[in-house]
């Protein structure tokens, strides 16, 4: 981040970005609205019908205007993560040292199984303690979404810190693994470039995921087009959207059960170590020696 320079120009197109404005990316992909009707550029969601498509245009405007493009991606998506405000540096270091510590700890959850290795949702809910011991206003939250003619049905679970300032509330997204959520199979190179400047784990403000989550869709459109290929409907912007600014539940987190919390083991009993005097004093007992 130390490196990352821009010009004036492109410092102000970027705050354009992040106001809403249009961009050259914008213009030239049309991403700002994906509810409105296609452009003529765009008139179908880049299916490949029966292999049925022109040759890759190789020309020089073409290869020009595709630099461009991932070269402005590049540029907003720095940006983006670059401006991070204090109050998503110190929950964001939090978080890593929650992390940290359930990974030496190994902590058992509730579904008997190590919070820092497979089970997401202990994980989560172990996290969400952590942040409110360390004195952060943080919940569990589970978005769910309907189908509709663009995108499947759907749900998803993060974390979430909300907390109050002279403007109002300020909602912080948590997310253990931003990136994956991003990731295709199938990929090309620029779009898996793009995809490892972002990290796996997120920890912003609600806007700032708005404005990263425009770029990346737009980018993931971008590369299904140049690879012939279908935009599943999983990896649209409205799915994506819904994930994490979509309406949404919170949960508090409830208490682990009496049996896991510090338990101590019992040790057993054997006719070996059980104490016949102590635990029953009034029984007559003779030494015997044992040879």
């Amino acid at each position: 981040m130390e490196n990352f320079q821009m010009s004036r120009q492109t410092s102000d197109e970027i705050d354009r970005f992040l106001n809403g404005a249009a961009t050259f990316a914008d213009m030239l992909w049309g991403f700002l609205d994906e509810s409105s009707e296609p452009s003529q550029r765009n008139l179908q969601d880049f299916v490949d019908k029966d292999g049925d498509h022109d040759d890759e245009d190789l020309s020089p405007r073409h290869v020009e205007e595709n630099r461009i493009f991932w070269e402005t991606q590049e540029q907003l998506l720095q940006a983006t993560l670059f401006r991070t405000t204090s109050l998503e540096t110190r929950i964001r270091q939090a978080t890593k040292e929650a992390i940290k510590e359930l990974n030496l700890a190994g902590v058992l959850c509730v579904c008997r199984r190590p919070a820092a290795g497979n089970c997401r949702k202990c994980l989560q809910r172990e996290l969400s303690i952590r942040l409110q011991n360390a004195g952060f206003n943080c919940s569990l939250c589970k978005s769910k979404w309907k189908s509709t003619p663009e995108i499947p049905s759907g749900e998803h679970k993060y974390l979430e810190v909300v907390e109050k300032s002279k403007k109002g509330e300020v909602r912080v997204v948590i997310e253990l693994n931003f990136r994956a959520e991003f990731e295709m199979a199938r990929a090309s190179e620029e779009y898996n470039r793009l995809i490892s400047g972002i990290p796996e784990l997120f920890v912003g403000k609600a806007e700032r995921l708005k404005a990263l989550i425009k770029i990346l869709c737009a980018a993931a459109k971008k590369c299904m087009k140049d690879k012939k290929m279908h935009l599943a409907p999983w990896r649209k912007h409205k799915y994506m959207q819904a994930k994490w600014l979509g309406t949404y539940e919170i949960t508090a987190p409830a208490p682990l059960p009496e049996d896991r919390v510090n338990r101590v083991p019992k040790p057993k009993t054997s006719m070996l170590t059980f104490d016949l005097r102590s635990n029953l004093p009034g029984i007559h007992c003779t030494a015997v020696e044992v040879v």
